[in-house]
């Protein structure tokens, strides 16, 4: 069954590291995944696996996993971490404590605090207990314009992923309609209200954002926040 995954690895640039593979590669050891290595019991998956990376001082910064094995994962990602520093990994919905342990432009090499079983990321397999994973979300304080038909809301916006976003104060007629949200600073996007409680509101994007669009935007915006707090020291 496993020989199903192999796949084919496609070179593509991302930003100025140009050795991201188009697939995340699942490699079957407990080592941290380094740059160019190369080992004979690597597995394919048809997609690049996007992961979240909680620093100590709670900055999030999305990432976009090249290498995964049981005891730790290689990644691309627009911010550098230092190594050493102690950090929260967000994958398929669980949060491991993981240690940066390398670094270089473009890329990081994490640690997880524990070994993972990949036996089930490998088979495909549904996650047990009834739990679906969804994709990381990036928590977030900025307002945002909501249509729905021909009115104009004006909300806040507490979490934003590549396939949706959480939206409040909206009223209960709004759920299931297709509306068209503007975030500052992005391009307008289409969704549909797909729950709501207690006037928050969760929308699903009809086509997800692309990574390097949602990794940017997170990017500046903890720029300025830097920014803004050493003027005010």
């Amino acid at each position: 069954m496993l020989g199903a995954l192999l796949g084919r690895k496609r070179h593509r640039p991302f930003g100025q590291d140009n050795i991201a593979f188009d697939s995340t590669i699942f490699t079957l050891s407990t080592d941290v995944p380094r740059p160019v290595e190369r080992r004979v019991d690597e597995r394919v998956m048809p997609m690049l696996r996007v992961a979240k990376v909680e620093t100590a001082e709670g900055r999030e910064i999305l990432v976009r996993v090249r290498n995964l094995s049981a005891g730790g994962l290689m990644a691309e990602l627009s911010q550098q971490i230092p190594v050493g520093e102690e950090v929260s990994v967000e994958l398929n919905s669980q949060k491991i404590p993981s240690t940066v342990v390398w670094t270089r432009e473009g890329a990081a090499g994490f640690k997880f605090g524990r070994n993972l079983d990949l036996g089930e990321m490998l088979a495909g397999r549904k996650p047990r207990h009834g739990f679906r994973p969804r994709p990381p979300r990036l928590k977030v304080d900025c307002k945002a314009n909501l249509k729905i038909g021909s009115t104009y809301y004006t909300v806040s916006v507490q979490d934003i992923s590549q396939g949706g976003i959480k939206v409040e104060p909206v009223e209960e007629y709004c759920l299931g309609k297709k509306v068209v949200i503007v975030v500052e600073s992005l391009k307008p996007i289409k969704g549909e209200v797909r729950w709501y409680a207690d006037r928050r509101a969760g929308i699903v994007f009809d086509r997800p954002l692309g990574f390097e669009e949602l990794a940017e935007w997170m990017g500046k915006r903890l720029e300025m926040a830097s920014l803004r707090a050493s003027q005010n020291r």
